[in-house]
């Protein structure tokens, strides 16, 4: 018996002009480097492997439940919020399309920085094992709040 489909769905795509908190767009044109419009404040937070932000609205509810008051989507600094994708089932090397076309590759967890205590002053260590992903882009494309987002292979 084969494993469920690990799917889920974009809640907002969140672009900013570098640092927390990014703000939600309709929707966004992913390149290589990143979603078009969005930057980076230091160099080592972005880059080909670094490109797109994933994290999850579950992960927040967690951290809401823990005293944390950040308000998605964005406050994380998240490009990608989703839901109902089980990020327990995810490591880097693996693949995700999202909406029709776009392909991104986990790269790695996202390790949380000192740019997060505005936020909350127990960050990052708070953060550890529920900050999402860095992913780099396999293949462009729009992506837009209510695509698809499915674990493939």
């Amino acid at each position: 018996m084969s494993p469920s489909p690990n799917v889920g769905r974009v809640l907002a795509v969140c672009l900013g002009p570098g640092g927390i908190p990014k703000h939600p767009v309709d929707s966004a044109e992913v390149v290589e480097l990143g979603l078009v419009g969005d930057a980076h404040r230091f160099r080592f937070h972005g880059g080909a492997h670094r490109a797109v932000c994933l994290f999850s609205i579950e992960d927040y509810r967690a951290l809401e439940a823990d005293g944390v008051r950040a308000t998605p989507p964005g406050a994380y600094g998240e490009n990608l919020l989703t839901e109902g994708l089980d990020y327990a089932r995810l490591a880097a090397g693996d693949r995700l399309r999202v909406g029709a076309v776009v392909e991104i590759e986990l790269h790695d967890v996202r390790e949380p920085c000192g740019t997060l205590k505005s936020v909350d002053a127990r960050f990052p260590n708070l953060m550890l094992g529920r900050s999402g992903f860095v992913c780099r882009v396999v293949r462009g494309g729009s992506v837009r709040p209510g695509d698809a987002v499915e674990q493939l292979g």
